[in-house]
């Protein structure tokens, strides 16, 4: 009986061992560009990441709201079906422009939602580097109603 049940815990550790992922990794941007996360406008920000680098403005779709009630949580999505390295989120309304990287699995499709918080209003872009080499960029303006009136 004790040989069956340690071959039953050996096979089912087996299986959550190749499940798990050896190994994961992060690049750390605001080491590799940091002009970027100090930069004042988008343009500087986009720059300082993806240097003079032409930007394709299709394949990105922007999700955000003409007017957000509430400038502490924006709600920002970003959509595509190319196959991409990472995607950006830069924004005019604070201080600093830069938002958020993130990088994607190969092959994967790009559905992504996130809350950023506005100041007031201003332009948001998307900016993501694609495995095909190309830069690809999107932009919405975003009105933001000072403290959560509609009117």
């Amino acid at each position: 009986m004790q040989r069956r049940k340690f071959l039953s815990v050996s096979a089912a550790t087996l299986a959550v061992a190749s499940v798990v992922p050896s190994a994961l990794s992060a690049a750390d941007f605001r080491a590799s560009a940091p002009a970027a996360w100090e930069a004042a406008t988008s343009a500087d920000a986009i720059k300082a990441m993806f240097g003079d680098a032409a930007m394709v403005e299709s394949g990105i779709e922007i999700k955000a709201p003409k007017l957000a009630e509430n400038g502490g949580a924006v709600p920002i999505g970003v959509k595509s079906d190319l196959d991409l390295e990472s995607v950006a989120i830069f924004q005019d309304a604070n201080p600093r422009s830069a938002v958020v990287v993130m990088e994607m699995p190969a092959g994967s499709k790009v559905d992504l939602m996130t809350k950023i918080k506005m100041r007031k209003t201003a332009e948001v872009t998307v900016v993501a580097k694609g495995r095909d080499g190309k830069v690809y960029k999107a932009s919405q303006k975003v009105e933001v109603s000072i403290g959560g009136c509609g009117g």
